[in-house]
């Protein structure tokens, strides 16, 4: 997949990272992987707040017992924690699916010293 190491046979030095990074192709990646993670990142924040807010300014609410020993806070941090990681896995899947074939055509055009071919020949 695209962690994979490059060879050692391979030499980059020749390769414009500007027009690389200028390219529709990278930008389309780029606003692929932004439209995914901004909306993910602030619900992630607002959740976490919110829990730290409630913990500070509703004590009562948070010290509710559940069942037995177990408290409305007790409920909602491990709720913290099982939200981290259903969002890694999500994003894990969301990566694999869009991203990550995107970003290996873009290596292996650049490794092969054809990305950017087509734009110079129409400059020509």
């Amino acid at each position: 997949m695209g962690n994979d190491a490059l060879s050692a046979e391979v030499d980059l030095s020749h390769v414009d990272y500007r027009s690389v990074q200028q390219s529709p192709e990278f930008q389309e990646l780029r606003r692929t992987h932004r439209s995914f993670v901004f909306p993910v990142l602030t619900a992630c924040l607002v959740w976490y707040f919110a829990y730290v807010l409630l913990a500070v300014y509703a004590v009562e609410f948070m010290s509710t017992r559940v069942f037995g020993s177990v408290n409305v806070a007790m409920v909602l941090g491990l709720a913290q924690v099982v939200t981290t990681f259903a969002v890694t896995m999500w994003y894990v899947h969301y990566a694999n699916k869009r991203l990550d074939p995107r970003s290996e055509q873009i290596r292996e055009e650049i490794e092969t010293g054809v990305f950017g071919a087509e734009s110079e020949e129409v400059v020509r």
